[in-house]
């Protein structure tokens, strides 16, 4: 699915031309004549950016960039200005946007600040997903299973997790070994890195049954 670039402008004329200049790169858009169109408007779960002029009939870009904020919609967001509105735009750059382009906006300008805002969502997009991914093997492990990699990826030695977990050195190595096979870790600083990206490993591994 190619990327959607959302155009975020009152000018309709603009938008049109910004339109066929994106979709010549391939890419699909959205227009929208104001931040509550854009708003409203379904989004999903698509990689792109948001191409925003930087004053709108009900607001400008650091207004959409705040209420992008508050819904937790992450697109990185382009800003397009007037000669006069370049302190804004320095100020919409510090809460976040990652460029900005002046008007009349050069083809080329647009072309390079689109492609590395678009490659910027898709590594966003990409490590989301390889974090759900992670979640989703630990997850697969077992109660005793996730006690033993706390511990180990903690530190401990094969035997020290024996005695805090009242089992014998064999057992924990068997755990260890299907723990790292279902959490598809090759080796012990792979499985380290893995414990410390999740987001709730376990953190007082008490004895089980």
């Amino acid at each position: 699915m190619p990327p959607l670039i959302h155009i975020v402008d009152d000018d309709s004329l603009l938008r049109e031309a910004l339109r066929g200049l994106l979709r010549s790169m391939s890419y699909e858009t959205m227009e929208h004549g104001s931040i509550e169109a854009f708003m409203a408007a379904d989004k999903g779960e698509r990689a792109g950016c948001v191409l925003v002029d930087v004053r709108l009939p009900d607001g400008n870009g650091l207004d959409l960039q705040g209420r992008m904020a508050a819904q937790g919609l992450q697109q990185p967001v382009i800003i397009m200005t007037g000669y006069g509105d370049i302190a804004m735009s320095v100020r919409a750059m510090k809460a976040g946007a990652v460029d900005f382009l002046t008007k009349p906006v050069r083809d080329q300008d647009l072309f390079d600040a689109v492609v590395a805002a678009v490659a910027r969502d898709q590594a966003r997009l990409g490590e989301r997903e390889n974090a759900a991914e992670l979640e989703r093997r630990y997850a697969s492990l077992s109660p005793r299973e996730r006690q033993v990699m706390t511990l180990v990826t903690a530190g401990r030695l094969n035997k020290q997790a024996a005695a805090e977990l009242s089992l014998s050195e064999a057992t924990i190595k068997t755990h260890r070994k299907s723990a790292m096979q279902k959490m598809k870790a090759i080796t012990l600083a792979d499985w380290v890195r893995m414990a410390d990206r999740l987001t709730h490993p376990e953190q007082s591994p008490a004895p089980a049954s």
